[in-house]
């Protein structure tokens, strides 16, 4: 479901009390939020951003292919804070493709890829989250991970501690077998997190996403772009937001796209700039 007038993608809009992780693993997007960040990451980047007490921010997915088409692929996964931290300041923090770890597993015979977003696995770890994350909290045990897995290939999930959220998702392939139990396409899978399990191909080669973290254990009250713990907290959001709007709009424009010819970069809420090839 896109929206923009212009070019397809996500004009600005608001967020409080919760992260947004946005892993993409095929086009580009153009970020700018009411703090003056700006960005354009894609291609394997992800972009780890805590909304905290309050931003707005745009995603854009900018044509930059003039005579071909301009796929794109992501997940945005939401992440709840905890009510310590769900009035921090707003933060994002870039994880370039170059600095995420792809661990290479055999099976034996043929090899599966784990890349790792978030967590840790054979000692093998990404660059931190925002210092104010859930996922920040080494106990939690929050990993975001991606699995590919070739046609008749198999891997093997470690245990983790009992008690944890762990879900597989099935977004590439006809069906995997997790401990001969079937999981089809399109579908996902709670498992107990105490459990290693056994994830293998069938007929085509099949990428699953993993999500995992202790739960918060708090209430939780949402209502569109705001996740907080009370109904008294979610309307203060909304007065707060038609009271500063979040620290307004700095842009021209309500969906605005970079230069064409800009590579991937990142501009920080400090002013720091960081540029990446495309």
């Amino acid at each position: 479901m896109y929206h923009g007038t212009k070019v397809p993608g996500f004009p600005g809009h608001p967020h409080r009390g919760f992260e947004t992780i946005t892993v993409v693993n095929e086009g580009l997007v153009d970020h700018a939020d009411s703090l003056s960040a700006a960005g354009r990451y894609g291609g394997g980047d992800t972009q780890w951003m805590t909304a905290g007490k309050g931003v707005q921010h745009s995603e854009m997915f900018p044509l930059v292919n003039t005579d071909s088409p301009n796929p794109l692929e992501l997940f945005q996964i939401w992440l709840n804070l905890p009510a310590v931290n769900k009035m921090s300041s707003p933060d994002f923090k870039m994880l370039w493709r170059e600095e995420i770890p792809v661990v290479n597993v055999s099976d034996g015979n043929k090899t599966s890829t784990i890349k790792i977003i978030a967590g840790e696995f054979e000692g093998h770890k990404p660059p931190s989250p925002p210092a104010n994350s859930w996922a920040a909290v080494s106990s939690n045990e929050v990993a975001v991970w991606q699995i590919k897995i070739p046609q008749g290939g198999s891997i093997t999930i470690p245990a983790a501690s009992k008690g944890l959220n762990r879900v597989l998702y099935l977004f590439e392939g006809q069906s995997v077998n997790i401990d001969k139990q079937a999981l089809s396409l399109n579908y996902g899978a709670k498992l107990h997190s105490d459990h290693a399990v056994t994830i293998t191909a069938d007929e085509e080669p099949a990428q699953l996403l993993m999500l995992q973290g202790r739960p918060i254990n708090e209430p939780i009250v949402r209502y569109g772009p705001f996740v907080m713990n009370s109904e008294a907290e979610i309307h203060q959001a909304f007065e707060d937001f038609r009271q500063t709007q979040f620290g307004g709009w700095p842009w021209d424009s309500i969906e605005p796209t970079h230069e064409h010819a800009k590579g991937r970069f990142a501009k920080y809420i400090d002013g720091r700039l960081v540029e990446k090839e495309l």
